[in-house]
């Protein structure tokens, strides 16, 4: 499921340049130094990453808590059911929802946070910026939250949102460097392969949850069998 982490990182930042780009084009770099560039940014992306693994770490133990109730097939088929509606339904529809709502203080207090760190150029502001980033309302961030959950531990869940982190790597270095390096018909492409790979994760889920006994895809559930006989003489 790492694998799914990283891809799902990977193209989804496509969707992370149009909501965390702007950020990363203010990100208050050294122009001048190519070395301190490359320092400050690999600070941006290490405070993203401790974030989403900090977010893994929490719905992890969320998810092995689940797991101990023996809840966690259920909980695989319903978060595989919750990805591909997420996809089926259109924007708009679930954007009348505001699911980010109870935490408006919470979210208004990181972009405050945001805007201050922004005019700042020490070397802690950018691991700063990276860390407040992380916890931005996002859709995708949620879909890879699902599958923390899904993972029933505390350190697959950190995994899991750390490969999602990794991912997202590439081309939001990129995008710090290049602001137009993609066609609009490009990202039209990469934007309409990103659902039927969250359908794909949504399947793999819901066969996880089914326990056909199949390999690596849908493995039989775990089952302990009692084997001791006690003899009386």
């Amino acid at each position: 499921m790492l694998v799914s982490a990283l891809v799902l990182g990977l193209l989804g930042s496509f969707h992370c340049v149009g909501m965390c780009g702007p950020i990363a084009f203010m990100l208050p770099v050294d122009r001048t130094n190519s070395y301190s560039k490359v320092f400050q940014i690999a600070l941006y992306h290490l405070g993203r990453l401790i974030s989403y693994s900090l977010i893994g770490l929490v719905f992890g133990l969320l998810g092995k808590g689940i797991y101990i109730f023996g809840y966690q097939q259920q909980l695989s088929i319903i978060i595989g059911i919750v990805m591909i509606i997420a996809v089926l339904i259109p924007y708009n529809t679930i954007s009348k929802f505001n699911f980010s709502k109870p935490l408006f203080r919470f979210i208004s207090k990181i972009k405050s946070a945001l805007g201050k760190e922004l005019k700042k150029k020490s070397p802690d502001t950018f691991l700063t910026i990276g860390f407040l980033n992380g916890f931005l309302p996002c859709g995708l961030v949620y879909l890879a939250v699902f599958a923390a959950i899904a993972s029933g531990s505390m350190v697959d869940g950190l995994l899991y949102m750390l490969a999602f982190g990794i991912g997202t790597i590439p081309l939001m270095t990129l995008t710090i460097y290049i602001s137009r390096f993609l066609s609009g018909k490009v990202r039209n492409y990469i934007q309409r392969i990103i659902p039927i790979f969250v359908v794909i994760i949504g399947i793999l889920f819901i066969l996880r949850g089914l326990g056909l006994g199949i390999p690596y895809i849908s493995p039989a559930p775990a089952t302990e069998t009692a084997t001791g006989e006690i003899e009386c003489h």
